[in-house]
């Protein structure tokens, strides 16, 4: 039975019992993909099952070629989707999402996207578009103006086609008709995500107007939040298997892991669903959440993937069952991830470490190495060198998190220790694969880019580690290294 409004009575899983047609746009989110559709889309959908929240269905906008695919498949359901939570013991929890209401294309019609966000209706711009998609330099922490999309979107004098170009015209309509200024909503996986977002959008609007700005800083709130669930790609197998399962046919379901977390900062221009009454934690201080998500979860995930993919695993349930990753993996957040985090109200810190290597290990997820892989550059100056740095100014150990940055780097050099090529994706993987290639003669190659890594190269402590790794890897291999890594000493 294919996934439709009129479909809906007859279907064999669970699906909405609100009337969508009741729910108005409250919400326009940029970056409609599995994640999205599995954790804040789902959160409302849960609100509206409730009873509440009408005034806060979403319509989703893709800027960039990839998603006219997501347009047209939610378009062919009516934006209804299915959402399969994966169980460990082989349980699938399967539901029809209806909170997404409507999507638009903007290259298709920029104007109708910007008169979307300045709508008064539309109270809540949210935002999943990856960790790089806030064009912020990893060097200097500011905005890229020589970024070529945002370079065009300020001079060639065409309708907007960047998330910045969008929004800021938006506001900017907003400020000159009197309405009332909206929230901006980071839900990526960025340390401070709400404040990387204000400081991207307001430089963007001050290259525009400073006049502007100074309203955007004063007026749009930009409130904080940690997100967590593990989501990996929608596979073929996935599609049939729900076809087969449960008579459902999506163009494109979403799956998940059970568990989710939403923490989110109580900052709000223009009132907010009532979130707390779908399981979110609203609270006045996010960061000491964001750190231990971003620094235990995300930076393990980049701690097993390399080691992983050398030693010839391709799926992540299977490298999280080896103890030998799984003990470099509590090893790490032990010895050099928890010394860096706050004190986190409510969370038992040895009990959520546990839990993640649980999570890595279920073997429904079937979530790839490639997937974690992917955008290097954009996720280890995120979640793992802020570990190293802050260890660096404390005296704390490095030798852990110097050889994940190792293991990249041997992986970044396009072969994995059977010679089998390896696909580099990343979006700097022109720079950084020559880079890599040249390590055998010069060890320091890969860490000397500066755009990536600052000026950790100039840090002996971190050096040493980091060759030390790096020279056990060529030697010795993957997993010769890991079994000298825990137990020894710096």
């Amino acid at each position: 039975m294919r996934v439709s409004e009129q479909a809906l009575p007859d279907m064999r899983v669970p699906v909405p019992t609100y009337r969508r047609s009741d729910v108005t746009v409250g919400i326009v989110h940029f970056g409609v993909g599995g994640f999205h559709r599995a954790h804040q889309a789902m959160y409302v959908d849960r609100l509206l099952e409730q009873g509440s929240a009408k005034e806060w269905g979403i319509c989703g906008v893709g800027v960039l070629p990839g998603d006219r695919r997501m347009q047209e498949a939610l378009a062919a359901q009516d934006h209804l989707y299915t959402l399969v939570l994966m169980h460990p013991d082989g349980t699938w929890e399967p539901r029809v999402i209806g909170s997404i209401v409507d999507y638009h294309y903007a290259p298709d019609d920029p104007e109708a996207v910007i008169e979307l966000l300045a709508a008064p209706a539309t109270r809540i711009i949210s935002l999943t578009v990856t960790e790089g998609g806030y064009n912020i330099r990893h060097d200097t922490g500011e905005f890229d103006v020589d970024d070529p999309a945002v370079r065009h979107d300020l001079h060639s004098g065409e309708p907007p086609a960047t998330v910045f170009g969008l929004v800021t015209e938006a506001l900017a309509r907003r400020r000159a008709r009197g309405l009332r200024a909206p929230t901006v909503m980071s839900c990526d996986n960025i340390e401070g995500n709400g404040t990387v977002a204000r400081r991207a959008f307001t430089a963007y609007a001050s290259l525009v107007d400073s006049e502007l700005a100074q309203w955007i800083s004063e007026h749009v709130r930009f409130p904080n939040s940690m997100v967590d669930r593990i989501t990996p790609a929608t596979t073929d197998e996935v599609v049939a298997a729900l076809s087969e399962r449960f008579d459902v046919q999506d163009r494109w379901p979403v799956v998940a892991e059970p568990f989710t977390t939403w923490v989110l900062e109580e900052s709000f221009a223009d009132g907010r669903p009532a979130f707390e009454d779908a399981g979110v934690q609203i609270v006045d201080d996010v960061a000491p959440y964001e750190l231990m998500k971003l620094r235990l979860l995300n930076a393990s995930h980049q701690g097993l993937c390399y080691f992983a993919y050398l030693m010839g695993y391709r799926l992540v349930h299977e490298a999280a069952q080896d103890p030998l990753l799984a003990g470099f993996l509590r090893a790490y957040m032990d010895t050099e991830a928890t010394p860096t985090l706050r004190p986190v109200p409510g969370i038992d810190l040895d009990d959520y470490k546990s839990t993640l290597v649980d999570r890595f290990a279920n073997p429904e997820i079937r979530d790839t190495i490639a997937r974690l892989c992917a955008e290097s550059s954009d996720r280890i100056p995120k979640w793992l060198l802020p570990v190293i740095r802050e260890n660096l100014d404390t005296g704390g150990h490095v030798r852990l998190s110097a050889a994940i940055v190792a293991s990249w780097a041997r992986y970044a050099e396009g072969a994995d220790e059977d010679g089998r090529p390896i696909e580099v994706v990343d979006r700097l993987a022109d720079t950084l694969v020559p880079l890599a290639r040249r390590q055998l003669a010069h060890p320091t190659a890969f860490i000397e880019n500066v755009d990536v890594f600052g000026d950790l190269a100039r840090h002996s402590r971190f050096v040493d580690a980091y060759t030390w790794a790096l020279n056990a890897l060529h030697s010795d291999g993957a997993r010769a290294t890991l079994k000298e890594l825990p137990g020894e000493p710096e």
